[in-house]
């Protein structure tokens, strides 16, 4: 980041949006960016740059992500209690209707994909499509606005608001499905699981090792590869919003063709949130669906 008073470079304004407000603990010795050396014992405190967050290691915590995707969460509870309490048996307007048909969808998908029985599913689907739309909606939020007004008002120089954006959240969103889908192969499977590991594709126990191996590191990319498309996608999608809006700071010849940048990027990316948060859902109920299926 630039020295106060100081104009941002293109790469240090790039820097600035990319950077999470991070919380941890620096180590014993480690120099600041003012030059203050840390004390005896370590510091808990604010990282100030990427420098200091990759010091804090695995400690540390995105502050930023966990406050909006956990308030994003408490949105879609209130939001959805709200228009249940006001669901009649009459047609449905307004809001009502919107989250009906959401519902609806949300339903249909499920009874065309998952083929076991479980009454957590559904409901599970809906908070995943429901939470992961509303945390990739911040992305049409203008990258400047709610970091520039925390940065005058003192709170934080480092702020992102799409929890989406970063690994961590979308992660562990994955990790919780993984869990899910062991805990239902075990329950449902039983010692049929472990067949499922040791002798499959090759039925012969020569090939146990070569079977479990193919199976073990299939299993474990069913999380990463869920947790990374969603990160990877918003990640670039706010990466080309933020180098939109530093053509604004090219001249006043770049007014206009970033602006039609952005609002077409905009438009475009509506698509794009909407289908990301499409595709956790699906491929979260097709893992459920598969973590069911004892042949």
């Amino acid at each position: 980041m630039a020295a106060e008073g100081e104009a941002q470079t293109v790469s240090e304004y790039i820097v600035h949006h990319l950077t999470n407000l991070t919380y941890g603990k620096l180590p014993e010795g480690f120099e600041r960016y003012d030059g203050s050396v840390v004390a005896e014992g370590g510091l808990w405190t604010t990282a100030h740059g990427g420098i200091e967050a990759s010091a804090m290691g695995f400690n540390a915590i995105h502050v930023d992500s966990m406050i909006w995707s956990i308030g994003l969460g408490i949105v879609f509870c209130w939001l959805f209690r709200s228009v249940a309490k006001k669901a009649e048996s009459g047609v449905p307007s307004g809001l009502v209707n919107a989250a009906e048909m959401v519902v609806e969808f949300v339903d249909n998908t499920v009874k065309d994909t998952f083929h076991g029985q479980n009454k957590l599913v559904a409901p599970l689907a809906l908070t995943i499509f429901v939470w992961v739309f509303l945390m990739n909606l911040m992305d049409l939020i203008p990258v400047d606005l709610i970091p520039h007004v925390l940065m005058l008002l003192g709170v934080a120089d480092y702020h992102k608001i799409v929890p989406s954006t970063d690994p961590n959240i979308t992660m562990g969103m994955a990790v919780g499905v993984f869990f899910l889908m062991l805990y239902y192969s075990i329950k449902v499977k039983g010692f049929g699981f472990v067949k499922e590991l040791t002798l499959n594709p090759f039925n012969h126990p020569v090939f146990i090792p070569v079977n479990l191996f193919m199976e073990v590191v299939g299993l474990l990319a069913k999380p990463f590869s869920l947790g990374l498309r969603l990160f990877g996608n918003m990640y670039a999608g706010e990466m080309i919003f933020i180098l939109i809006a530093a053509l604004f700071g090219a001249g006043v010849a770049w007014m206009l063709p970033a602006g039609l940048l952005q609002v077409g990027w905009a438009i475009f990316h509506i698509l794009v949130i909407t289908l990301q948060a499409f595709i956790f859902m699906v491929l979260t109920i097709v893992y459920l669906s598969m973590a069911h299926e004892d042949h």
